[in-house]
């Protein structure tokens, strides 16, 4: 019978332990979730605000057509490795028509290696840090970095840290330039993300040109970032190159994907 009661009292003990310890991380989690909506609530700065709400619509309505649009077919002039990488809360095979077309022209593509893109952190500007060094040696030359929104903020980025392993920057719909809340994501971004659009948790200098071949693909069809954006001012990028498509488009747009190719053989 004491044994019987020694036991239930050890599992008495064993239990109320793990209901603290879940009552704590419920309360950690409530927490946390309350900062990142405290965060999405914010108000955007005086003055700045994203592309109209016609063109967020007209997102939705393009892109099922879009993914149907024939692919070019186009022989690169100079083959090289190229790096894709996605836009915030996008996965890489959101890319799979660009790296397709860019596979069949005769380039060596290689994805980011992070699946989703949540945001930037210490963590995977690391790893990234990592695979793009370890690419251009295993490729003998360096790596063309292709962004998609977000995924162009970390190109240009890790272009600026490591010149000597970039051999160029294309950017498609990145929010390089002026406020970056010029742009309908950027709350969706801070509940996501956890930081605020202009604080990230990593040093950087998205404006500052990198010391490589820098062409930023833009639209003034854009519902998501502010054309001008992603555009940029001289000296940010060393070409720019407007196209009508929409954002969630750059990705797969037939047109897009035959400038990224036409950029990708220009010699500079």
């Amino acid at each position: 019978m004491a044994m019987f009661l020694n036991f239930r009292e050890v599992a008495f003990g064993a239990g109320s332990a793990l209901w603290r310890q879940a009552s704590e991380r419920t309360a950690v989690a409530r927490s946390e979730l309350a900062r990142r909506a405290a965060l999405a609530r914010q108000p955007a700065p005086e003055g700045v605000s994203g592309p109209p709400l016609k063109l967020l619509l007209a997102e939705i309505r393009a892109y099922a057509a879009i993914r149907r649009g024939q692919l070019p077919g186009m022989e690169a002039a100079r083959p090289q490795p190229v790096m894709l990488i996605p836009g915030f809360f996008a996965h890489p095979n959101r890319m799979r028509r660009l790296r397709r077309a860019l596979t069949g022209a005769g380039h060596r593509v290689h994805e980011w290696g992070l699946g989703f893109n949540f945001g930037p952190t210490p963590e995977n500007f690391s790893y990234l840090t990592r695979r793009l060094r370890s690419l251009k040696r295993s490729e003998g030359e360096p790596v063309a970095l292709v962004g998609w929104s977000l995924g162009g903020l970390y190109a240009r980025e890790m272009a600026r840290r490591h010149p000597e392993a970039v051999s160029r920057v294309i950017t498609m719909g990145t929010p390089f330039s002026g406020d970056l809340h010029a742009n309908n994501a950027w709350r969706a971004y801070q509940l996501i993300a956890g930081h605020a659009v202009d604080e990230p948790p990593i040093e950087c200098d998205f404006a500052t040109k990198p010391p490589v071949p820098t062409i930023a693909l833009w639209s003034p069809r854009d519902g998501v970032v502010a054309p001008r954006s992603a555009c940029g001012r001289p000296g940010e990028r060393d070409r720019a190159v407007a196209l009508r498509c929409t954002h969630l488009g750059f990705a797969s747009d037939p047109a897009v994907i035959a400038e990224v190719l036409r950029q990708l053989d220009r010699e500079d």
